[in-house]
């Protein structure tokens, strides 16, 4: 069953974002179960909202991937907050514009 991650990061800039894009290159070589990936700042700082096939795939990037990269950038603090959620519905707009 797909399931919403969201995450709230505080301490993460937007510098450390983008040098987390380079390390991990989820971008070019997508993660195992991800479906929608979504990263914005607003006033209470760095926010991640996902879709993942599974709550077990989103924590193997987490293992092998993400954590590893964070580590390798060094300099981030804190620990952000996670939450996941079965999702109720997964669709996209624009596939049934573009079908």
């Amino acid at each position: 069953m797909p399931v919403v991650m969201r995450m709230e990061w505080p301490e993460v800039t937007p510098e450390q974002y983008e040098e987390a894009r380079r390390v991990v290159h989820w971008e070019h070589d997508p993660p195992q179960g991800g479906i929608f990936h979504v990263a914005f700042f607003d006033a209470g700082g760095f926010k991640v909202v996902d879709v993942w096939e599974t709550a077990e795939d989103f924590q193997n990037f987490v293992d092998t991937r993400l954590m590893p990269g964070i580590a390798q950038i060094g300099g981030i603090e804190g620990e952000p907050k996670v939450e996941i959620t079965p999702a109720q519905a997964v669709w996209n707009p624009q596939a049934l514009v573009q079908a």
